[in-house]
């Protein structure tokens, strides 16, 4: 998936998936550079070299990456949405990690939560023939929390009514166990599995991305910064692996209370053509009489 729509009356969106499997080396390094100088606006100090920031094809090969740029090309925001495999009974279960998110500063006052957090889960969502999409969050910020909470269906930890069930234990398993380095912590990191707390989590590549209690956004809700005060050490820099699922009622929420009245149409098209895709492309296949069939040649191909 390689697409592009606008966002508002300005902003360029560009859903970019797997780059590393398709992409050339210069596409791919131009692409991090993007990446980079929203990072550069966004920290104060520092500077971060792993995953999507390294150019490297083998990082871009598990990721969605969702950019948000002005008329003119300036990125402003992005998220790096993360694919995982977790190898669990009966059959492997592909789960998305919300990834990194930065969003230039003075650009924030556009609400752009609805294109960097659900955007893409929602694309995701159609072209799976509305199957419900497991999806893992990890952060420390009480608005991501607040927002994650209200976004996805059956997220847990979360201070709504939500459970924690079997499948988010073995989850958060797999993914302490074996997709760490997905989001930046370190293998001495800690994790409280009754919780799901990250304890010392800044400690693997993310370092510069740990926030004091008065640096991290606030939720409206005062619920989710009460939720992140109580269980979050952030002097020691703790995370919340947070999990959930992008399903109808989710979807349905969505698009009622996310995506503004001005872009719901155009959304909806994207969705279509995207669902359109897993049906006329195979359709086109299936018919074209240049492709051999086991001991059946092309027609071209036919020798006498």
């Amino acid at each position: 998936m390689d697409l592009t729509l606008r966002s508002g009356s300005d902003d360029v969106v560009r859903i970019i998936e797997r780059p590393g499997l398709w992409m050339d080396a210069t596409a791919l390094s131009d692409l991090s550079a993007q990446l980079r100088v929203v990072a550069s606006r966004t920290l104060a100090e520092g500077s971060l070299t792993y995953g999507v920031f390294s150019g490297d094809a083998a990082h871009m090969k598990e990721v969605i990456i969702t950019l948000v740029t002005r008329p003119d090309g300036t990125p402003i925001a992005f998220n790096a949405l993360a694919i995982m495999q977790l190898d669990l009974a009966p059959q492997p279960t592909e789960v998305l990690h919300l990834g990194l998110v930065m969003v230039d500063p003075e650009e924030r006052s556009k609400n752009l939560s609805w294109v960097l957090y659900g955007l893409t889960c929602f694309l995701l969502f159609f072209r799976r023939q509305f199957r419900p999409i497991w999806v893992s969050n990890v952060t420390q910020v009480p608005a991501v929390v607040g927002m994650v909470s209200q976004m996805f269906s059956g997220v847990w930890p979360s201070p709504d009514q939500g459970r924690r069930t079997l499948t988010h234990v073995l989850f958060a398993r797999q993914i302490m166990a074996a997709h760490r380095q997905t989001f930046g912590v370190g293998p001495d990191a800690g994790f409280d599995e009754d919780r799901f707390v990250i304890t010392d989590a800044y400690t693997g590549g993310s370092d510069d991305l740990k926030k004091t209690w008065d640096d991290a956004p606030k939720h409206r809700d005062d619920r989710y910064n009460q939720y992140c005060a109580e269980r979050l050490d952030y002097a020691r820099g703790d995370d919340v692996l947070q999990l959930g699922q992008m399903d109808l009622a989710a979807m349905r929420g969505y698009l009622a209370r996310e995506v503004p009245k001005s872009a719901l149409l155009a959304l909806l098209v994207t969705g279509a053509l995207v669902a359109l895709r897993r049906i006329v492309l195979p359709a086109v296949y299936w018919l074209d009489a240049g492709q051999s069939w086991r001991i059946l040649r092309p027609y071209q191909d036919r020798r006498p």
